[in-house]
């Protein structure tokens, strides 16, 4: 349908149907225009799957069998993937699914920057860096909307903490914000073309993001040409006329008084009492209408012609597995006690909670209703077969009744508003509760450890659980919960050789136990099929790729924001740390960390040598640099190497980071082989913002680029001299 037609559907439109295209008429639906063919606006949540269905009026669960669905690997592990194909692949399943669903818009995926590893949300989101997560947001756009649905990217912006989600004041250095939190967003929009962005919950610089002119007028829509839906997070919303001029499009809450919406009769109320021009009024309306049918005509739901879409297709499930392996990050194998024999295991001990735990249903609005999913317990079995005995100690107790942070109870739908201290009779409670479990974890621990001792071999899986990586709530301190400090120190004195594996979103205190331990794994929350590709690495049957798409510093207590009192703080956080988030703090300043940005082993070894860059003289289509390096296999398997380039600017004019990332390559390699690889950096790899020009900047000068296989581990060095002055700066 043509602009035109669009236009003259908007004229046919009477008022009321205008209003009721742009807030819910349920719970995740728009009200349609039957009399002109439109139909409603079906939406679902869907950062990990499409969420089961709930009746249109109340978060009364539907309660019938149809709505099991895929469960896929959390964002944190796909961008521990650093695959692009891998991104487009899940995305192409979840828009499938989502379509087969009968949905139009999936809520995904979220992309906000981990400020600190405390967050909440952290499983969530896709890291730290905002050139990963460009680059993986990307293509998952593309594969979602393949299938005639609609992404949602998630949360606009800023939005790095649950604490006082609601109505927390961010005040960010327009710097930062352009070049740490904002670039993701950006990507999505002019490379991937996204027809969704949902606001953010809390203030930006003194107003709410939902209805943020700054946000959503300025920089959405007029820099950088946004044309689909903006939508409101669920009770986003606190201004009838913000929300009408400050170019939200639709408003979604969390309550069934659908007419009372900001965006419903209170508009009509404006109008009638004249606290807002009539003609202006009427014109925003059809703005935010023409936008959503923009959307729907894209998705082909005005002309027919949508595909239909399909979901629990079992040859799916192969993309599943294949992003689950490539998720798993190899911390430490110091002996090379990894990949286990499974002729040499003939009595396996499995310790820990989250061996035998299910994690699709947890997580807030992240939660699915799984068709299926594998436990590493279950995987373990898969894998090993009737030949080996596995002896399963759970270890710890896990009933979380230490943490008093709880989210309100009261409000269904799970948007917590804050973080609340608990009432004297629950403490009470807490303390027995606290002195049961203390008995329990003993009792676990005393088992855990005889076990232990005629084991041909002891695997230990523990670490979060949807109890601390959950929407509503941030986490305390990174420490592992459930005693389990403890539970590891004991087992590593009985069994120095066993191999730790921590399940979780977000990183982890390691410090009590870390230089005991030869082995440790990091296997995020991986999906439906998760079980099945960690037990496929710990006996050789995959050879672990993985990297961290953050880093995991010792403490909390090293996090920029934390150090500088800015996490969770109040009503009002100041974001003291600007650009230097996650390794660019940790770099320029020299901080140690437990594991680098980046990070990751391989069961087989690579060398990455002989970098070399030439500054190309056509820079009309913002490609300025190319880089050339040689990669080796030198190991005894096939396997998957990581190659990082990042850039720092010699003789910086203005302070910056020592060092950012600008190109990776994820390279598969079979033992011997060698492959010169080629990478393009664009002419944005040497900018940063200038906020006296309100622009991005590059100077002419002297730039390493660096070679690297994490953060931290840099193994080739080359210079130039770039002047880009010809560059082509957006």
């Amino acid at each position: 349908m043509t602009k035109e037609k669009l236009k003259e559907l908007v004229s046919q439109l009477t008022l009321q149907e205008k209003l009721d295209m742009i807030h819910g008429n349920g719970i995740f639906a728009t009200k349609g225009v039957e009399r002109l063919g439109i139909p409603p606006f079906i939406t679902s949540d869907g950062p990990r799957g499409v969420r089961k269905d709930f009746k249109n009026d109340s978060w009364t669960e539907i309660g019938f069998s149809y709505d099991s669905v895929s469960y896929l690997p959390c964002n944190s592990a796909l961008a521990a993937t650093w695959n692009r194909e891998l991104a487009y692949a899940t995305g192409k399943l979840l828009g499938k699914e989502a379509r087969g669903r009968g949905k139009d818009m999936i809520l995904a995926p979220g992309i906000n920057i981990m400020r600190t590893p405390l967050c909440g949300r952290s499983f969530e989101y896709m890291g730290e860096d905002p050139y990963l997560i460009s680059e993986l947001v990307v293509p998952m756009v593309h594969g979602i909307e393949e299938n005639d649905v609609s992404a949602c990217i998630k949360h606009f912006a800023v939005n790095n903490q649950e604490t006082r989600r609601l109505d927390v004041d961010v005040e960010v250095s327009e710097r930062a914000l352009r070049e740490i939190y904002l670039p993701g967003f950006e990507a999505a929009v002019k490379k991937g073309k996204v027809n969704g962005i949902m606001g953010a919950y809390n203030k930006l610089q003194g107003t709410h993001c939902c209805h943020n002119a700054y946000l959503l007028n300025e920089i959405l829509r007029m820099e950088w040409g946004f044309e689909g839906i903006t939508i409101s997070d669920r009770g986003g919303v606190h201004d009838t006329k913000e929300a009408l001029i400050n170019g939200l499009d639709m408003e979604m809450s969390a309550t069934d008084n659908f007419s009372e919406y900001y965006m419903a009769a209170p508009i009509l109320r404006l109008i009638e009492n004249g606290e807002i021009d009539k003609k202006t009024a009427y014109a925003k309306i059809d703005e935010k209408v023409r936008h959503i049918l923009h959307v729907m005509n894209n998705l082909h739901m005005l002309d027919g012609e949508r595909c239909c879409g399909s979901y629990n297709d079992y040859g799916d499930k192969a993309v599943l597995r294949q992003a689950a392996r490539e998720s798993i990050v190899l911390l430490k194998n110091e002996k090379n006690i990894l990949p286990l024999d499974k002729k040499k295991v003939k009595k396996l001990l499995v310790v820990g909670e989250n061996a035998n735990r299910q994690h699709a249903p947890g997580g807030g609005s992240a939660e699915i209703k799984a068709l299926y999913e594998i436990t590493p317990l279950m995987g373990l079995h898969m894998v090993l077969g009737g030949n080996t005995e596995i002896v399963y100690q759970p270890g710890y107790f896990n009933k979380d009744i230490g943490n008093i942070w709880a989210a309100d109870k009261d409000n269904q739908s799970g948007q917590a508003d804050s973080l609340a201290t608990a009432s004297a009779e629950a403490q009470k409670n807490t303390e027995e509760q606290k002195r049961y479990q203390q008995e329990m974890n003993e009792k676990y621990l005393q088992e855990a450890l005889e076990s232990a001792k005629d084991a041909d071999a002891v695997i230990y899986v523990g670490g979060l659980t949807h109890d601390y990586d959950t929407e509503g709530q941030d986490r305390i301190n990174m420490k592992l919960p459930y005693g389990q400090d403890r539970l590891i120190s004991e087992l590593l004195k009985v069994r120095p050789d066993m191999v730790v594996v921590l399940t979780a979103g977000s990183p982890i205190d390691m410090s009590a136990w870390i230089h005991a331990a030869d082995t440790l794994v990091f296997s995020w929350y991986a999906g439906m099929e998760g079980g099945i590709a960690l037990a496929e690495m710990l006996f050789g049957d995959v050879n672990p790729s993985g990297h961290l798409p953050e880093t995991f510093p010792i403490s909390e207590k090293n996090c920029p924001a934390v150090i500088l009192g800015e996490f969770p703080g109040g009503d009002r956080v100041h974001y003291g740390e600007d650009i230097y988030v996650g390794y660019r703090y940790y770099d320029t300043f020299d901080i140690e960390t437990a594991f680098p940005f980046g990070y990751g082993l391989s069961y087989t070894d690579f060398v990455m040598t002989g970098i070399r860059a030439e500054v190309l003289e056509d820079t009309t289509d913002n490609k300025c640099v190319k880089v050339d390096f040689d990669i080796s296999n030198i190991g005894r398997r096939a396997g998957a190497a990581l190659a990082q380039v990042y850039v720092a600017d010699k003789y910086p004019r203005v302070q910056k980071p020592a060092k950012e990332l600008k190109a990776f390559e994820k390279i598969y390699l079979e033992p011997g082989e060698t492959r010169e690889i080629t990478m393009i950096l664009e002419g944005d790899a040497f900018t940063y913002y200038d906020e006296t020009s309100h622009g991005f900047k590059a100077d002419a000068g002297s730039y390493m680029l660096l070679l690297a296989k994490n953060a931290d581990e840099v193994v080739d060095i080359t210079e130039i001299e770039f002047n880009c002055t010809s560059y082509r700066i957006s």
